[in-house]
């Protein structure tokens, strides 16, 4: 899974022995089938041949079908498929069509098996045939993933790009036994010595099995794989490998020796348990110095679908837990002494403040410059830059900057310090994308919210970004889909209330007026102070629906003082609006849209100028 991160691919379906995954070239899919055999051949080595993990590789170019959810149908999925089957473990199989535009960045031998006659495929294609299992022969040139075990399963992978959108599709079929390697995995892989445990360093535990059947195992096992790979795509973690973290299974939990052993700070605990028709997922997350638990959380799926909604889980918990181990490192950082904190100390003490106080406002600006220190200790600290673009960024976003075209500026200059410094982590794209936003190169900011989220599938801050981008290009119900998958996938998100009020704008764009209505209350509820759209909206659907004397209630308790609000008049509504009209033309979607709430706030008492 980092691997087809780093290598700028998607997860479109699992079948539980194979997967389809969508790359955005073709180049992208080889380097990626090049990293996974030789990670593969590292880890067979010395290994019994009966024991060993091979993967099978097929890559064609050709074109597919998406369906409605979002699965990929075709011959050129087809083909793919039919390639990897014909693949010898350990090779990659290319199509004439994918060979001929990469072959000259290949530094791999190559055997031309010539047209083959594929199962169910009407005419032969001409297959090549890449043996990375030589020594001799060179790896490609590959982005740094971290390295994490492999899942404990032999299987087979074909890729195929998507011709019509210049992307590329990976599918991944099983064949063969599945085996456990713990009792020859190399200690060396599994843990890292330290002298002291490291920032955000934590092990994930095998989760307990509480059904009662052992049949059930391999599925909460495979969900502990997948949490242990998507922790290890939250900068600066160092996680514990999956094989020594399974020694620990069926085993009596003593966080504190754990964390002794391992030289971890923190501890990730879990069960699976029957609850009805449902299956009950539990996490906790311990301080291993101390032993307290800091976090705990529970995700309800049904009983029968727990595969089908592995990723789900895991997207959930991964994110919850992206902001629980920087909050917890933030409070260890508070109790150590001034003379002692060091720029990353600093940086993430910002963070955890920053995050806590809603990102605007006194508590925040006191956070804020916790990393401006971070930076005169060390400039290139990466999670101070991308902080500190936050800090810009949100007041010319939310209108309440006294210099927008000032602050989107400095947060463009240090988020690009940042992604100079590491192009590959999620938050400086993602905020990158809301500059570009705001700077009106929407189409721009979805294609940089589309590599956040591609970086960290758990990221659904990014999701909720790409909902607002599609707003603002007229787009109301590809809106409503993204954000609705941010609440759904982060229920108790510290941006709830701002995911609310693009809910309520994106119901409102679709004529949807009850549903925005109570989108904007959920998001008022949750922060009354923070977001004016969310009151902007809410007086607006009012007056549409002829709750004229709810309308102007909402309208007065948005301008009573001590109302900071920035829009108190329609042509201030109006310019903002307007302002975010994407540079390559306004949709009519959004001009009626925005016309209609003009038309509300008139209605409800606002005045003009």
């Amino acid at each position: 899974d980092p691997a087809i991160a780093a290598h700028h691919g998607r997860a479109v379906k699992r079948t539980g022995d194979g997967s389809i995954i969508e790359f955005r070239s073709v180049v992208d899919a080889v380097r990626c089938a090049i990293e996974m055999q030789n990670g593969l051949i590292e880890r067979n080595a010395g290994v019994p041949e009966d024991r060993r993990i091979e993967f099978r590789v097929g890559i064609h170019v050709g074109d597919v079908v998406e369906e409605s959810d979002g699965d990929l149908m075709g011959d050129g999925v087809n083909i793919a498929a039919r390639l990897e089957g014909i693949a010898k473990p350990g090779a990659i199989c290319l199509s004439e069509d994918a060979y001929r535009q990469v072959k000259g960045r290949l530094d791999l031998a190559v055997s031309d098996l010539g047209p083959t006659q594929l199962k169910n495929i009407a005419e032969p294609i001409r297959v090549y045939s890449l043996d990375v299992s030589i020594p001799a022969q060179a790896k490609q040139p590959v982005a740094h993933v971290t390295p994490v075990a492999p899942t404990p399963q032999k299987r087979r992978f074909g890729l195929a790009p998507l011709a019509a959108a210049l992307a590329a599709l990976l599918v991944v079929i099983a064949g063969g036994a599945w085996w456990l390697l713990n009792a020859n995995r190399p200690a060396s892989l599994a843990t890292k010595a330290t002298a002291e445990a490291a920032r955000l360093s934590i092990v994930v535990l095998p989760f307990a099995n509480l059904s009662g059947d052992p049949g059930q195992d391999y599925l909460v096992d495979a969900l502990t794989d997948e949490l242990t790979t998507s922790l290890a795509r939250i900068r600066d973690t160092f996680v514990i490998a999956r094989n020594t973290a399974m020694t620990f299974k069926g085993k009596p939990i003593d966080a504190k020796a754990i964390g002794k052993d391992l030289g971890v700070r923190y501890v990730l605990e879990g069960s699976v348990q029957p609850s009805g028709d449902r299956m009950r997922v539990n996490a906790q997350l311990i301080d291993a110095g101390g032993g307290a638990h800091l976090w705990a959380e529970q995700f309800d799926t049904p009983r029968a679908d727990l595969l089908q909604t592995q990723d789900a889980i895991v997207t959930h918990l991964a994110r919850a837990l992206d902001f629980q181990l920087v909050q917890a490192e933030g409070a260890r950082v508070k109790q150590t002494p001034a003379a002692n904190r060091d720029a990353e100390d600093l940086a993430l003490q910002c963070t955890a403040g920053v995050e806590k106080a809603g990102w605007i406002g006194k508590e925040a600006d006191a956070a804020y410059a916790l990393c401006e220190q971070a930076l005169v200790i060390d400039p290139k600290n990466v999670r101070a830059l991308q902080m500190l673009g936050v800090k810009f960024w949100v007041r010319a976003s939310l209108g309440v900057s006294g210099d927008p075209k000032g602050d989107l500026g400095r947060a463009d200059e240090l988020e690009s310090k940042a992604l100079a410094l590491d192009p590959d982590w999620t938050w400086p794209h993602d905020v990158k994308g809301g500059i570009l936003r705001e700077q009106r190169r929407t189409e721009e900011a979805v294609a940089e919210h589309e590599r956040a989220l591609a970086l960290d599938p758990s990221n659904m801050d990014a999701a909720a970004q790409l909902g607002i981008d599609y707003r603002f290009l007229g787009r109301f119900d590809k809106s409503l889909e993204y954000i609705d998958r941010a609440i759904r996938t982060s229920p108790s998100d510290r941006s709830l209330a701002y995911w609310y009020d693009s809910k309520a704008w994106a119901n409102f764009g679709l004529k949807n007026y009850d549903q925005a209505i109570e989108a904007a209350r959920r998001s008022i509820a949750i922060n009354p102070s923070s977001d004016p759209f969310a009151h902007v909206v809410l007086v607006a659907a009012l007056a549409l629906t002829d709750h004229d004397a709810e309308g102007r209630q909402a309208l007065q308790r948005y301008l009573a003082p001590p109302s900071t609000a920035p829009f108190k008049t329609i042509a201030a509504w109006k310019a903002y609006q307007m302002s975010k009209v994407p540079e390559q033309g306004v949709d009519p979607r959004f001009v009626e849209m925005c016309e209609r709430s003009y038309d509300g706030l008139r209605k409800a008492g606002m005045p003009e100028e």
